[in-house]
């Protein structure tokens, strides 16, 4: 019960912004967290020939999503939305603060305007902090494809202008 317990403590919030990305609903995007636990609780005598717990509990987050979006179709949202984002800058001066709500801003819309794949991927390797591998496994795609749609990704986030202004001047720009 603790090994439940600590699981889903470091588990949980990434698999419900992983399927609110999916679903659109705070609601159903936490009903599905918690499905998704209590398949693992249902299963745990057999989860020790699961090779990647984690993998496999993103992948039944990813099934019960797409399981919500096909008995609604009716009802679904075209698109991945992404999550709120976090204080991008340490400082508090109104001209930082600004300038993070641009950035995060402009980050927020750049990353929506990906292809659905390549922004799940960005999502799940920098933001949920999934190896490329765990990711390939989760989509079922190899590690390259994963690899290529993350430096796709990270390539429209450099061409920002906002974002090359800022990166150019600590000097970790190269485009």
């Amino acid at each position: 019960m603790k090994a439940y317990k600590r699981l889903y403590e470091l588990l949980s919030e990434g698999l419900y912004r992983y399927s609110y990305s999916m679903v659109r609903n705070a609601e159903v995007a936490e009903e599905i967290v918690s499905d998704v636990f209590i398949k693992v609780w249902q299963i745990r005598a057999r989860l020790s020939e699961v090779d990647n717990l984690r993998v496999y509990v993103y992948t039944i987050a990813r099934n019960f999503s797409l399981n919500y979006l096909a008995r609604n179709a009716d009802n679904r949202v075209i698109g991945l939305n992404s999550p709120e984002a976090g204080e991008l800058a340490g400082g508090n001066s109104p001209a930082e603060l600004c300038i993070s709500a641009d950035l995060a801003n402009q980050m927020k819309r750049i990353v929506q305007q990906l292809p659905p794949q390549c922004r799940t991927i960005f999502r799940l390797v920098r933001e949920e902090g999934l190896k490329y591998k765990e990711v390939a496994a989760i989509l079922e795609l190899s590690p390259n494809t994963v690899r290529n749609q993350l430096a796709i990704a990270i390539q429209k986030l450099g061409e920002a202008p906002l974002l090359k202004d800022i990166l150019s001047t600590f000097g970790t720009y190269e485009g």
